[in-house]
Parts: C-alpha cells; structure tokens; sequence
C-alpha cells in the first residue's frame, strides 16, 4: 500500500519551477531542485526579488522546507537530502527519511503516550513505525504566493495507550528579508554576508469531542532540520547554567563521551560528524531559546529561534520505553547520526530540533508553535563578531574546542 500511496504522489506531481539544462554542481541549489523534480517531486520556491535567497518547500512530504540557499541555483545547499532513497523509489511501512531541513513531526516518541508504538509492544527499533500522516501522506496546499505557503491537514491517531486523537495541523512558512532577520535575532548583519531565513508556523488543533489531557496523553508539535554534518561543524546551545537539576539531558542512546559534548560557563557544545549515534536534549528551565551550528570550513552559520510560550508549560518526554514521568521532557534537541546497532546508517545528517509545550487542548481549541531558521554564509571576521553579539563567545572558541 505504501509503494503504491508513494508512487501516486512522486508521478502526478507537477513540478512549479521550470529548471533550465545548466548542469549544476553537487551540493548546490540547483542540483538538489533538478535532482527532486527528474525524480517527479514537486517543488515550490519562495524567493527574494533578486533570486539568491531561496526557500524549496514540498506539498507531497508535509510541506517540508527541502533546503535553501542564500546564493542562488549556483549557491550552497543547507539542507540534508537522501538521494539513494529517493533514486529507488522504494517506501518503506517503517519510516522513510527523504530528508528536509525543517519538517512537522509529533511528540512523544517514547512512553505511555507515543505514536511510533503499539500499546503493549517493546519499544525498540524493530517495534518503531512513523505514522504515514508524518511520512508519506501530501498536506493540502490552501494558499501560497511567492514569500509564503499555507498547508492543511486533518487526521486521527492512536497512542501506545490505545487512546484516539482527531487532529487538525495549519502550517505556514514565510520567507523573511536580511532587515526582517536582523530585527528578529536582535544583532546587525555585516552587508557582505547573505543571509536565508523562513518562518514557520505550526498550529495544531483538536478535531475531537475530548479534551487532551495528562490521563490520556497529549500531542507536541515537535520540528526537525536535518543538515549536512560534517568534520568542520559544531553545534553550540546557551543554557542557564543556574537552573535547577541537569541542563542537558545527554543520555538518548547511550551517554555522549566527552570528547563529543562539553558544557562550559553556560554553553553547550556537540560534535557533529555524522560518525556517532548520538542524542541530546534542553528541559525548559535550562533552554534559552536558541540553538545554532557553525561550519568553519565553508563559515556558515545556522540559528534556530523559537517562540517562548507565556506561563507555565510542561513538555512531552520522548525516551523510548517506561517511563517515570511523561511530561518531563525537552524542548530543545539535536542529534548526530551515526551507525545503529546493526551497523545501518539513515543518513548521515545532523539534527537541531525545536518543541512544542504538551498541547492540553479542549475540542476545538488550538496550541500555536512558531520558529525560525536562519542561515548565514560569508566572511569568518563578520560572523564571529554576529556570533559575539548573539551568544557573548567568539568562532574561536567554537571551533577550537574539539581540539583541545
């Protein structure tokens, strides 16, 4: 069923931009929207006035943002693609990670309340299934216009405690001007670096006649970005070093070694190479609203912003299996991908991952999850004083402390 739900949406799609015969190079804008739309994806492009900043979004795989560039068809692209799968045309019923570096998933992944389990299963890889809804199901397209697109989705799940969710997702990604980011991050942006960036805006409704609860369990909107790692790259994550009990949760598939995660005067930094199975998490009284990476050897910036919700929150916890409280979860996460236990890789891709609170939702009402990505490409002296301003550390810092 599933090969045959794939096929229907990769065949009838009807490709939006016209790609010319220029060959592009691999790694670039231009061959990552040729490659999708030769292999019968359709692609939407929000673009700047002067066509260098862009933004690929894709109605058949949950209005994810593909990737972007801040260069044009000739320019770097940011987001994580799996080109074999892709090439194949198989689906798999288990999960199927076509990539993209930002896509709608749901929380939790683990526990009581999850909905990658049946209730009473084991929860482990084998026992893992992505419900289609965030895998291989099209979101209808209401609007769009050349800086944004509107996506609707309706649709029930089940949960590990065999409870029933009817759900209703409006998601909008918004393309924002160099001005626009500059306002947002709260710091000037040198003229000579370039910059992309989009909005994202994930609000999910209940559909249903019950209101969600700490009993019954209850959603998270929960955003993903995949990207390329790479020996270069290092995530770093300001974190309130006075919060009450740990700051990171480091301990996802084991704990992360040293020599791959150090916490120093207030910031967290993860090494990101594609090599290691590794996972870490912020809880809401250490998180400070902002996760980025840095790539030294091609001096590109990543900044993940999301919105802070007013009041009291909890979060929904993803660790796989028991559990001794299941809303004691993370709000920030990143992840560096790596061989599993039978030696397979998904990728390799890095993550940085941003949450919802738990959406305790009466029928009818809805929880609005809003966030940004941002990319920054240029000169090394103009982004180290950006990342001065923003985070009080300089590039130096971030890339020399794997080599200590």
């Amino acid at each position: 069923m599933y090969r045959k739900v794939f096929a229907a949406f990769s065949l009838a799609a009807l490709c939006c931009c016209a790609c010319d015969n220029q060959e592009y190079k691999m790694g670039t804008y231009g061959y990552d929207r040729a490659f999708l739309e030769n292999h019968g994806v359709e692609v939407v492009e929000l673009q700047s006035k002067d066509g260098q900043s862009k933004v690929m979004v894709i109605p058949a795989w949950q209005g994810r943002v593909m990737t972007s560039t801040t260069g044009g068809d000739n320019g770097d692209s940011y987001g994580w693609i799996n080109y074999k799968l892709i090439e194949s045309g198989e689906v798999s019923p288990q999960f199927n990670p076509v990539g993209g570096e930002e896509r709608f998933w749901l929380g939790p992944e683990g526990g009581a309340f999850s909905w990658y389990f049946k209730k009473g299963q084991e929860q482990v890889h084998s026992n893992w299934v992505v419900p289609s809804v965030i895998d291989t199901e099209a979101y209808d397209v209401e609007s769009r216009d050349g800086k944004s697109i509107v996506f609707t989705k309706k649709f029930s799940l089940v949960n590990a405690s065999d409870v029933n969710f009817d759900m209703g997702l409006r998601r909008t990604v918004s393309l924002l001007g160099k001005q626009e980011v500059s306002e947002l991050l709260g710091a000037g942006i040198a003229d000579e670096l370039k910059v992309i960036a989009f909005r994202s805006e994930n609000v999910l409704t209940n559909e249903g006649e019950r209101a969600w609860t700490r009993e019954t369990g209850m959603p998270s909107v929960w955003m993903l970005g995949l990207f390329n790692p790479t020996p270069t790259t290092t995530v770093f994550i300001p974190y309130d070093k006075d919060c009450e009990g740990s700051p990171v949760k480091d301990d996802y598939f084991g704990k992360i070694p040293s020599d791959r995660l150090v916490l120093e005067d207030g910031m967290l930094y993860f090494k990101i190479d594609g090599l290691c199975r590794t996972k870490l998490g912020l809880p809401p009284t250490s998180a400070k609203g902002l996760a980025a990476s840095y790539d030294s050897q091609k001096s590109i910036l990543t900044i993940l912003k999301y919105e802070v919700p007013e009041g009291d929150a909890v979060y929904v916890n993803s660790q796989w299996g028991e559990q001794d409280d299941p809303f004691c979860g993370d709000v920030i996460n990143s992840y560096n991908d790596g061989p599993t236990e039978d030696g397979t890789v998904m990728g390799p891709f890095y993550e940085i991952e941003a949450s919802s609170p738990a959406a305790a939702l009466a029928p009818g009402e809805s929880l609005p999850h809003v966030q940004y990505t941002c990319h920054i490409q240029g000169e090394r002296a103009s982004i180290d004083s950006l990342v001065q301003s923003l985070f009080g550390i300089g590039l130096d810092q971030i890339t020399g402390i794997f080599a200590k």
